[in-house]
């Protein structure tokens, strides 16, 4: 069966990067830290926004934050926020800029704490495998839920922002700690 012929959740509509995004990333177990890093930050920059926007970003994003390089990104200054603002391919929103590199120091803090790698700390909310849901229509599709809750707690604790419970369930959504696929949705069957 061709791609444009599987069934699949309604989300993605008919645009190809979105089905490329729902076909090969979303629900896709992420465990290498600089993209769960990544995509948390891309989470949050969602907030307010489609996730289609962030989307169409998401190369700008990797190229204005130094290739996701965490390390680099905790030393920005105020410099590399002005920058930031300045950057077309990003959205130049201060808040969320200031949040990408306060979340690269408290990931860093996180990872020198001792507390395992970023993949150990973001999993064990979910008791490292990944939730499967069987949800069949998309209005059933929770924004947030007791798990999200918590991880998003956690998260601010350790001293992340632009991480709600619902931004975090969305990234858990998109890193794989949950499966989301509709039932009937060839994803679902693969996983």
């Amino acid at each position: 069966m061709a791609s444009k012929d599987l069934v699949r959740c309604t989300w993605p509509g008919t645009d190809l990067r979105m089905i490329a995004y729902h076909d090969k990333v979303w629900g896709t177990p992420e465990h290498d830290d600089r993209k769960l890093y990544a995509k948390l930050v891309l989470d949050g920059a969602q907030a307010g926004l489609s996730w289609r926007t962030i989307l169409y970003r998401s190369e700008g994003y990797r190229r204005a934050f130094d290739d996701w390089n965490v390390e680099r990104i905790a030393r920005y200054g105020r410099k590399d926020v002005e920058r930031l603002l300045a950057d077309e391919g990003i959205i130049r929103n201060r808040a969320k800029v200031e949040s990408a590199i306060k979340n690269a120091r408290a990931w860093l803090a996180v990872m020198e704490k001792g507390k395992g790698s970023f993949n150990d700390f973001l999993w064990k909310h979910v008791e490292h495998r990944t939730i499967v849901n069987r949800w069949r229509q998309d209005r059933e599709v929770p924004a947030s839920t007791p798990v999200s809750d918590a991880l998003s707690k956690d998260l601010r604790k350790a001293g992340f922002s632009f991480v709600g419970s619902t931004i975090v369930y969305a990234f858990m959504q998109a890193c794989g700690l949950v499966d989301d696929h509709l039932v009937g949705c060839w994803r679902k069957a693969a996983s």
